[in-house]
């Protein structure tokens, strides 16, 4: 039985999926946070607060996807589900391209795990395992889970991740607008097969990539060019393509964020993504909230 008296808070960071060219492959952790606070009750029972951004739009009963993500560990386990508090506080906007989805998985798994810590052992690879069952796709939540930059796949062993520390003059700057984009939506636009060339085109990128977050930074203009999502996607976006592009023809390595519509910018330091942030809000013709972040390096973190 769980302990009714255990509280974990957990703390998770956003996420910016693909980077450019690492459709599905490559994620970074960055410096905003969801903090969430659950006690296990005695008796059975379900408490919701939800304070931040999109509060208002959380639900407060076990369709909420953090409650659901516990629940779906105590099954997975065969542990009965206790009652539950939780008290969320969010920092990532949703629908825009920052893992907020993902995060609120890993936040609802990795606080199951701590409730059942002393009851049933939970490795890191199982919480990736039911993550990604969950999520779908181990691109976001393998950052979120596990912090920095991290390329995941799949095998027949399910999904695996490797984590990479980024090279510290890389200074990400994500753009974040006022409107929404449904990943559901984004997906739909992939065609099911592409060009031989492209494919071609994205494997040299992504190797480039790699070595442009951890060794190369100048080389990240030309390891963000993209051929195999962003242009499909970009007429339901166009606001966030055409910020991509004056970002681009201005030399900085600007991407879609995830499924968007927020646009990230990889800046060779501190200074250039401040130029960057200037250039957004003099020139752009919708308005944009620049967030100036680090990569976080830790991931979802437990405090008792």
């Amino acid at each position: 039985m769980t302990d009714a008296t255990r509280t974990v808070t957990v703390r998770v960071p956003a996420t910016t999926a693909n980077l450019g060219p690492g459709f599905d492959t490559l994620g970074l952790a960055l410096s905003l946070y969801d903090e969430l606070t659950v006690t296990a009750l005695p008796e059975p029972g379900l408490e919701v607060i939800v304070e931040g951004v999109g509060a208002d739009d959380v639900p407060r009963d076990a369709t909420n996807l953090v409650v659901s993500s516990i629940a779906y560990v105590y099954n997975a386990v065969g542990q009965p589900l206790p009652g539950l508090r939780l008290h969320a506080i969010n920092g990532i906007p949703h629908g825009r391209g920052l893992g907020s989805s993902g995060a609120a998985v890993v936040s609802g798994i990795v606080a199951a795990r701590s409730l059942l810590e002393g009851i049933v052992d939970i490795s890191s690879a199982d919480l990736l395992r039911i993550a990604t069952e969950i999520e779908g796709h181990p691109d976001n939540v393998a950052p979120s889970l596990f912090g920095g930059l991290t390329i995941a796949w799949l095998d027949e062993q399910g999904p695996q991740y490797k984590k990479l520390i980024v090279h510290r003059g890389v200074s990400p700057v994500v753009f974040v607008p006022s409107f929404t984009m449904s990943t559901k939506l984004a997906r739909s636009l992939q065609p099911e097969s592409v060009p031989h060339q492209d494919a071609i085109f994205n494997v040299s990128r992504s190797a480039l990539l790699i070595a442009a977050l951890t060794q190369s930074p100048e080389l990240m203009m030309a390891a963000t060019e993209d051929k195999l999502h962003q242009s499909y996607r970009a007429a339901a976006m166009p606001e966030t393509d055409a910020l991509v592009r004056m970002l681009r023809a201005e030399g900085f390595a600007a991407v879609v964020s995830g499924a968007g519509p927020s646009v990230l910018v990889l800046a060779d330091g501190p200074g250039q993504r401040a130029i960057a942030a200037e250039l957004v809000e003099r020139h752009a013709a919708s308005p944009w909230r620049a967030f100036m972040l680090a990569v976080d390096v830790k991931g979802a973190t437990v405090r008792e």
